[in-house]
């Protein structure tokens, strides 16, 4: 159980800051900016507080993306979070977050990601439509039916598995290229939409016309909602081990990236405010369908839902390549499944890792277990990412001396804001969904035992050698 001998497989370091600038796009770009705009226009029916809210978000997410880049630096390893808690807190609290990460966020999150492009994908290949039942078992009275979009997420997980399996530089490669064809067709629409925007801006700077109680609710609200579509900006510190030059690209990829979808979601809100009014944007569903038919008439529509399709793809192959490294330190050092330490020796990736998370991402996909599980571990996910800015703190208490190449830019407003941004997120939360909350708790404290079987394990090995 103990960590790799002398010689072993590594990972590469072959990252660069374009590379992590694009893997940073794709893990944040998935189907929340074609969606979200409706239910933040409902809380705020508003033009210019709805940019102000996207505005608002990036800057926030930003903030995290500089705070954590100065973590990403100074332990520039693969598993990102899960070092920057055990080093700053112990090792119980990064095997904490590693242990739900692979329970529900990001497995979850893939199989999540993978069920939604099936749903996507049934437009366009009917064997894989949405109530099309491709297998039925029967289990007593129960039969479990699992359906055309469950079986295309399964598939498509397991073939980006496969994928990242074969080599970091094919699987960044195809990531590239469906963030740049994504990103191109973004913004495509966005620039659409910026004609005419002479009457969004007189609408945008009309006067908002609610209570006070009532702007402060819209604008929590609506946060939640903007901050959570910024989500996944942190992938590339997952990566670190892998990045060339860490002191340099993580950062430029880290802010860079994070930069780069701001900019882009502002423009393709402006475009959805421009092309549908507030009377019909409020509360939509599909946004980005409904401001594609109204720019570009029906054919719009369909291409809007060929291009989630492929965001959706190109987010699921970020996260599947990001995700997987997280286990490997952990399998390192004697507190996970130990067939998670292994990296190939040719191709240098965490084959082990990735078959793993596969494997239980895809169950997790036909049996849409991910449901309640993802719904669950909200709660818990934003409140790692307030013990993780915490840590920035921690280590620059306790570890004064310690070389940063990078600091967090703005240290300590930018980190504070962040940090406040996110503890702002658990409460509303907490008070939005108690009852999931309290099962996402649940599933965080199942680490508990697992963390002291593998801790005894653990010894047991050690006194056996």
């Amino acid at each position: 159980m103990s960590g790799p001998s002398e010689g072993s497989a590594r990972l590469e370091r072959r990252l660069g800051a374009w590379d992590g600038a694009l893997l940073t796009v794709g893990s944040v770009v998935g189907t929340g900016i074609f969606l979200t705009t409706g239910d933040i226009a409902k809380a705020l029916p508003h033009p210019g507080l709805i940019l102000l809210v996207w505005l608002l978000g990036g800057l926030f997410t930003l903030a995290g993306a500089l705070s954590y880049a100065e973590l990403g630096v100074l332990f520039p390893r693969a598993g990102g979070i899960y070092h920057f808690l055990k080093e700053a807190f112990g090792p119980f609290a990064g095997f904490l977050y590693g242990w739900t990460s692979f329970v529900v966020i990001m497995s979850g999150g893939i199989a999540a990601i993978a069920a939604g492009f099936g749903e996507y994908l049934g437009a366009f290949v009917p064997a894989f439509a949405g109530g099309r039942v491709l297998v039925e078992l029967p289990f007593g009275s129960f039969i479990w039916r699992i359906e055309g979009p469950q079986v295309a997420g399964a598939i498509a997980i397991l073939l980006l598995t496969l994928l990242n399996h074969a080599g970091l530089r094919e699987g960044v490669a195809v990531q590239n290229v469906l963030t740049v064809v994504k990103g191109g067709a973004l913004l495509v629409l966005a620039l659409l939409g910026l004609a005419g925007t002479e009457s969004v801006w007189r609408e945008a700077t009309a006067p908002v016309g609610l209570s006070p109680r009532a702007l402060v609710a819209g604008l929590a609200s609506a946060m939640v909602a903007a901050l959570w579509t910024y989500d996944g900006w942190y992938a590339l510190t997952l990566s670190a081990g892998e990045v060339r030059r860490p002191a340099r690209d993580l950062p430029r990829g880290l802010a860079g990236g994070t930069a780069a979808v701001v900019v882009l979601y502002l423009l393709v809100n402006l475009a959805y405010v421009r092309a549908l009014p507030m009377v019909r944007l409020a509360g939509m569903t599909r946004v980005g369908e409904g401001a594609a038919e109204a720019l570009l008439g029906p054919s719009g529509g369909r291409f809007v839902t060929g291009l989630i399709a492929v965001s959706m793809l190109g987010c699921l192959a970020a996260t599947i390549l990001y995700a997987s490294r997280l286990y490997v330190p952990m399998a390192e050092d004697g507190v996970f499944f130990e067939v998670a330490s292994r990296v190939n020796r040719d191709r240098h990736t965490p084959a082990g890792a990735l078959w793993l998370q596969g494997a239980w991402s895809a169950l997790l996909a036909v049996t849409g277990g991910y449901r309640a599980l993802y719904t669950w571990v909200t709660f818990a996910a934003v409140l790692f990412h307030v013990a993780t800015c915490t840590a920035l703190f921690v280590l620059r208490r306790t570890r004064p001396d310690a070389e940063r190449p990078y600091r967090a830019w703005g240290y300590p407003v930018v980190p504070v804001l962040f940090l406040l941004a996110s503890l702002a997120l658990t409460v509303a939360t907490l008070i939005q969904n108690p009852i999931e909350s309290g099962l996402g708790l649940i599933v965080v404290a199942s680490g508990v035992p697992a963390w002291l079987w593998w801790r005894r394990r653990k010894g047991a090995g050690l006194r056996g050698a």
